[in-house]
């Protein structure tokens, strides 16, 4: 049906009519396969490749800077072990009878020579 035919006589005015020809004779067109393009599933699997790569980088940096900080502090933590032996040494030498009693005689200190001991009963009187 023509565009002329379908609207109408006011459009046959308008519109020129196409010239029929009878030589021409309708055929069938083989029909086109269409196949999915893959271009666009390419790029996105190489996307997602590429972000799981960059995401496992950074992972991996991460990672290597926390044992880097591990053994940092694992360090410290050793020598802090050490100062504090050193320390306890040091004040349970200092604490022993006879570096206490020469400091004591170094600093003008004299033994006591009438020991006296208080015996409290339960109510704190003597």
């Amino acid at each position: 049906m023509s565009p002329a035919a379908a609207l109408g006589s006011a459009a046959r005015m308008f519109l020129p009519a196409r010239p029929r020809s009878a030589g021409a004779a309708l055929r069938v067109v083989p029909r086109r396969t269409i196949r999915p393009r893959r271009a666009p599933f390419v790029v996105l699997v190489l996307l997602v490749l590429a972000i799981g790569l960059v995401g496992l980088l950074v992972l991996n940096t991460a990672l290597q800077q926390g044992s880097f900080e591990l053994d940092e502090l694992e360090q410290g933590t050793a020598v802090l072990r050490d100062q504090q032996a050193a320390l306890t040494a040091e004040v349970a030498d200092r604490s022993a009878p006879g570096t206490l009693a020469r400091e004591a005689r170094r600093l003008g200190m004299v033994p006591a020579a009438d020991l006296v001991f208080f015996d409290l009963d339960s109510s704190g009187a003597r």
